[in-house]
């Protein structure tokens, strides 16, 4: 039987138990098992190479000394503890010792094994079930075989591919082909030892890409050091057990021997002013949970203007203020309601172009990650720009080239059965280019176009700019009509003459009568200049080289004549209000004088 199979009859087994309650449980219950056997067996190794190597485990609870079947007198391998008794040890003994024994701050051993087993659980409650799994795993898994060691990576890659469909749990995985072509874009690089840092790391399988890009270039010269540099290059933080436990597991899987930088937290519920240089990295490559919100109290001391509670928009602007290294590339997952939002994703945006080169979005079509979701999404190219505080708004975005990924010939969506494949992204790889000569030799195509984002700001703050002036002048004219009322309403301490404090009390109200219409004018005057200016942060551009998909079904057209009126009085709205702005002047305080 093959590994891949034998996986498989395990999770037949726990199938029949009582206590395993779908595929996530069944995964999760697995993979502490599938961990400490791995860990187990490369212990042995350790101990191979250092005669003084001590576990972090204690000694009773090693899965040699209670998992492992051991050969009796005759040779035949038995199980060490019986069926009956082992949910009582499993339960009663293994996790209490592994939860509350071990010192997560004697070595980067023990943080792993106290992150892995704080909240991990035991679901099984037949022992003889469990022996059966224990028996299984003992005759298909030999790690120190290179054959079942490199297949075991790839089957437990299947094995988080199945459980996309267990429920919320499928948020946790990203297709193997979009994790691979987004690292292998950024193009982390070992010999300038570019640190990879994934917030919302999930299972692993960004950093799993990036060990495995790392070790395409390792070649026959390359000395020891230079794998293990790979080891202290790969940084991950993930919020939820289940998770965390199939990442560091997946770690080791893929010669990561002590993964203590695959953190287990909240990245957004670390204080905004703990962060500092020191965890800036090199490279960030992720897919941020989206659609979701953190609780309340969570990012209360970001910067008032980024202060949000939805997810996605909180990694963004982690990544753009906190962790990308000046320099520092990024690849990130967002959907398209990132693209067209405006409020704090119109702030986000203009702080992604202004501080960064956002040189590249790939629009991807509908079902890259169903069943989680079935929202289109796009992955986002950027590399940090150099800080220069010197009090002017510039911004390191000038061009912004799209390329919209189709689907392949014969798909109308993507499926389990049919997923987005890495040979799909071969046309953009071979139009890609190269950064350093900012990306010259790419040209438009039926897929692809740029948008010369640098011309669109110009224009439209030069068109706001008489706007936001105007509102400027009457919101000062209005602060020294309220200063006046103000220096009035002082000269009233103490003052107990009735008829003197009526008349500076009418001063004062004729003061505010005149400075509230001036407010108002400059509400809308600022409102005007938005409105011209804030809609180039809109990055939803569709394709203009696309031909045009005639369509006769009514729904399809009816959603198209309502955008078409939308629009229509969007424009209209547009028009007063900057006809009301420019003509305000003529009604203000100032003309009637």
């Amino acid at each position: 039987m093959n590994l891949s199979n034998t996986i498989k009859s395990i999770q037949d087994i726990m199938r029949k138990d009582d206590g395993v309650d779908g595929d996530a449980q069944r995964l999760g219950q697995l993979t502490w098992m599938l961990f400490l056997k791995v860990f187990d067996q490369r212990e042995e190794e350790w101990e191979d190479d250092n005669k003084k190597y001590k576990s972090p485990l204690p000694e009773r609870y090693r899965w040699r000394n209670w998992a492992a079947y051991k050969a009796d007198a005759e040779g035949k391998k038995k199980p060490q503890i019986a069926g009956s008794e082992l949910i009582n040890f499993v339960n009663n003994e293994l996790f209490p010792a592994l939860k509350d024994q071990i010192d997560a701050s004697k070595t980067p051993q023990h943080k792993v094994i106290k992150q892995v087993f704080e909240d991990a659980n035991n679901y099984m409650k037949s022992g003889p079930q469990m022996l059966a799994v224990i028996e299984k795993l003992e005759d298909a898994i030999n790690f120190h075989e290179f054959t079942t060691r490199s297949q075991l990576g790839k089957v437990y890659e299947q094995l988080l591919n199945d459980l996309r469909g267990a429920g919320n749990a499928g948020e946790f995985y990203t297709p193997r082909a979009i994790t691979e072509f987004m690292v292998a874009q950024v193009n982390p690089r070992l010999d300038k030892n570019e640190a990879v840092l994934d917030p919302a790391c999930g299972t692993g399988g960004f950093l799993t890409a990036a060990i495995d890009h790392f070790g395409n270039q390792i070649d026959t010269k390359s000395s020891v050091e230079d794998k293990r540099a790979i080891e202290e290059l790969i940084h991950g933080i993930e919020k939820k057990q289940l998770p965390h436990l199939l990442c560091t597991t997946n770690m080791l899987l893929h010669g990561i021997d002590v993964p203590s930088q695959i953190q287990h937290r909240n990245t957004l519920g670390i204080s905004w002013n703990e962060w500092n240089a020191n965890d800036k990295v090199d490279c960030i490559i992720t897919n941020p949970p989206f659609g979701g919100y953190e609780d309340d109290g969570v990012g209360s001391d970001y910067p008032a203007d980024l202060r949000t509670r939805e997810t996605a928009d909180m990694f963004m602007a982690l990544i753009i203020k906190k962790l990308l290294e000046e320099n520092g590339r990024a690849a990130v997952v967002l959907p398209d309601g990132f693209l067209f939002g405006d409020g704090i994703k119109g702030t986000l945006k203009k702080l992604l172009l202004r501080a960064c080169k956002l040189h590249t979005i790939i629009r991807l079509p509908k079902g890259v990650f169903a069943p989680y979701t079935t929202i289109k999404t796009n992955l986002l190219f950027f590399t940090k720009g150099a800080t220069v505080d010197d009090g002017i708004e510039r911004f390191h975005t000038d061009t912004i080239w799209f390329y919209e990924h189709p689907y392949p010939a014969g798909y109308k969506s993507y499926s389990k059965t049919k997923p987005i494949r890495l040979e799909e992204f071969k046309p953009e790889q071979d139009w890609w280019g190269d950064e350093a000569n900012d990306f010259a030799d790419r040209v438009e195509n039926e897929f692809a176009w740029k948008v010369d984002f640098k011309t669109k700001h110009e224009q439209a703050e030069s068109l706001a700019q008489p706007h936001w002036q105007r509102a400027e002048q009457l919101n000062n004219q209005a602060a020294a009509l309220e200063g006046e009322a103000g220096d009035l309403r002082k000269s009233l301490v103490g003052t107990t003459d009735a008829a003197y404090r009526e008349k500076i009390d009418a001063q004062i109200a004729e003061l505010r009568a005149k400075a509230e219409p001036l407010r108002l004018q400059a509400r809308d005057a600022q409102a005007a200049g938005d409105r011209i200016y804030w809609p180039i942060f809109n990055l939803d551009i569709k394709n203009p080289n696309a031909p045009e998909e005639e369509t006769h079904d009514p729904d399809v057209l009816l959603e198209k004549y309502k955008k078409l009126l939308g629009e229509i009085e969007e424009t209209e709205n547009q028009l007063k209000s900057e006809l009301a702005a420019a003509l305000a002047h003529h009604f203000s305080p100032e003309a009637e004088a």
